[in-house]
C-alpha cells in the first residue's frame, strides 16, 4: 500500500468521523423551528443570589448592577454579590456604589473564575447561611439584562430543572468579523442547540454566564469546585453524571460583550480549547459510561460537541495537506488535485455560511446591528470558524493560561433596545 493511498484513507476516515460528530445536530434543526411553549401558572417567587466575578471591571459592572435592579422581580428577593478577583482599579467600589454586596480577594496563586465563585459562595455561606437562598444567578460583569430576565428564568427553574441557562445575545455584535463571529457562535448555541435540546428531554449545556442553579445542587458540590480553564463546561459534565438535566430559557435574555482584537480572541479561545480537552481528559471515561445510564443520549451528545470535532477538524486539515503534498510529489495530474484542494475548503466554508445564515435569518430581529453588516458577517462567519483550526493547534502544544478580558463597551439595556 502506497503512502498516498494510506493518506487517503485517512482522509476519507476522518471525513466521515467530523460528520458523525455534526450531522447528528441537522436533526435539531426542525425541532428548534417549532413554536415554543411558555410555562403554565404563575411560579413561586423564589429566593436568588445574584454572583459576579469581575476583576478590573471598573467601566462596566455599574450597567450590570442596574439591570439586575431594574428587574420587575421582587427586590427583596435578589441580593447581588460581587468578588473583586485581583483587581488593580475601582471595580470595588463601583459595585459597591451601585448598591452590590462586595468582597475583594487577594490570590495570585489561584487563579481563574473558578477560584472567585468558590471564594464568594464560601462568604456567602458563612454570611447568609446555607437555608436563606432557593438559587444562584452567575454573571459577567460585562453582561446586562432585559428586564425580565429573572422572572422568565424563575418560570423555569424548579425541583425538576434545579440548572437552567438563558438565551445569549450581544451588544457589540457590529464592532467587527471577530465580535459577530462570536456573537453568532452563541446565538446558534442557543437556538439552534440548547433550545432543541430540552424540547427533545435532553441536558442544554451551560456557556459561561448567565446560568442559574439550585441550593441542593451547590450543597451537594460543596460550593463551586470547578477550577479547569472551561469551569462552565466541567460544571455541565459534573451535573449530567450526577443525573441532572440543564433546562433553557430562550425567553431570558442577555446581553454581553465579545472581544474585537484578533489577539485577545486568540487566547480567549485557547483557554477554551484547552479546558474542554482537561474536561474531556478527566470525565471522557465516566461520559461514556453513562452512555448506559439514564442521561444517555446526554452524555453522547457531550461526547461529540465537547472536543472531537474541534480536534477532527485540526486533523482534516494536517491530511488534507499531507494528501496535496504526496501527490504532488508523486507527479500526479494537477487539475484534479486543484479540484480536490478546493472542495476541501469549499465544503467547510459552505457548511459554517449556512449555519450562520440561518442563525441570523430566524434571530434577525434579535441581532442589534444594521442590516448589512448583518449579511456581512454572515460571509466572515466560516472565517471566524476556521481560526479554531490554528488556535486548537497551539492548544494542544503551547501553554495557556487564564487571563482576563478587557470590556470596555459601556451600555445600557435601554441603549440596546
Amino acid at each position: 500500500m502506497t503512502a498516498l493511498t494510506v493518506l487517503q484513507i485517512i482522509n476519507r476516515t476522518i471525513g466521515v468521523l467530523f460528520l458523525l460528530c455534526y450531522f447528528y445536530q441537522l436533526l435539531y434543526v426542525p425541532v428548534a423551528l417549532r413554536q415554543k411553549k411558555r410555562p403554565e401558572g404563575a411560579a413561586p417567587l423564589r429566593r436568588y443570589a445574584v454572583l459576579i466575578s469581575a476583576r478590573n471591571e471598573q467601566a462596566v459592572i455599574a450597567q450590570l448592577i442596574e439591570s439586575i435592579k431594574s428587574q420587575d422581580y421582587p427586590a427583596e428577593n435578589l441580593v447581588t454579590f460581587v468578588v473583586a478577583d485581583n483587581c488593580t482599579d475601582g471595580t470595588a467600589a463601583a459595585a459597591r456604589d451601585a448598591g452590590a454586596v462586595v468582597w475583594e480577594r487577594s490570590d495570585t496563586r489561584h487563579v481563574g473564575k473558578g477560584y472567585a465563585l468558590n471564594f464568594l459562595l464560601k462568604n456567602i455561606r458563612d454570611s447568609w447561611g446555607d437555608e436563606y437562598f432557593d438559587g444562584y444567578f452567575v454573571f459577567d460583569a460585562d453582561n446586562l439584562l432585559r428586564s425580565d430576565f429573572v422572572s422568565r428564568m424563575n418560570e423555569v427553574f424548579g425541583p425538576d430543572c434545579q440548572i437552567v441557562t438563558s438565551y445569549r445575545n450581544s451588544k457589540n455584535f457590529g464592532d467587527n468579523w471577530i465580535s459577530a463571529g462570536y456573537a453568532l457562535w452563541f446565538l446558534r448555541d442557543a437556538a439552534f442547540l440548547n433550545a432543541p435540546r430540552t424540547r427533545l428531554g435532553l441536558s442544554a449545556v451551560v456557556s459561561g454566564t448567565g446560568f442559574l442553579f439550585s441550593r441542593e445542587i451547590m450543597l451537594k458540590a460543596g460550593g463551586w469546585p470547578f477550577h479547569s480553564l472551561s469551569e462552565d463546561t466541567e460544571f455541565t459534565v459534573h451535573s449530567i453524571l450526577d443525573g441532572q438535566r440543564v433546562g433553557y430559557c430562550g425567553d431570558a435574555e442577555l446581553f454581553d460583550e465579545q472581544p474585537t482584537r484578533l489577539g485577545q480572541s486568540c487566547r480567549q479561545r485557547m483557554r477554551w480549547v484547552r479546558g474542554n480537552l482537561q474536561v474531556f481528559l478527566k470525565e471522557g471515561g465516566r461520559l461514556t459510561l453513562g452512555l448506559a445510564g439514564k442521561n444517555a443520549l446526554s452524555c453522547l451528545d457531550l461526547l461529540l460537541s465537547i472536543p472531537p470535532a474541534i480536534f477532527l477538524s485540526v486533523c482534516g486539515v494536517a491530511a488534507g495537506l499531507a494528501l496535496t503534498a504526496v501527490d504532488l510529489l508523486s507527479g500526479g495530474p494537477l487539475l484534479p488535485l486543484l479540484v480536490t484542494a478546493v472542495t476541501s475548503f469549499a465544503v467547510p466554508y459552505l457548511l459554517l455560511f449556512l449555519a450562520g445564515a440561518i442563525t441570523t435569518a430566524t434571530q434577525w430581529r434579535r441581532i442589534r446591528t444594521s442590516a448589512w453588516k448583518k449579511l456581512l458577517y454572515t460571509f466572515t462567519f466560516p472565517i471566524f470558524m476556521a481560526t479554531y483550526v490554528p488556535i486548537t493547534i497551539f492548544a494542544l502544544f503551547g501553554r495557556v493560561e487564564w487571563k482576563p478580558i478587557e470590556h470596555r463597551a459601556v451600555a445600557s439595556v435601554q441603549e440596546l433596545r
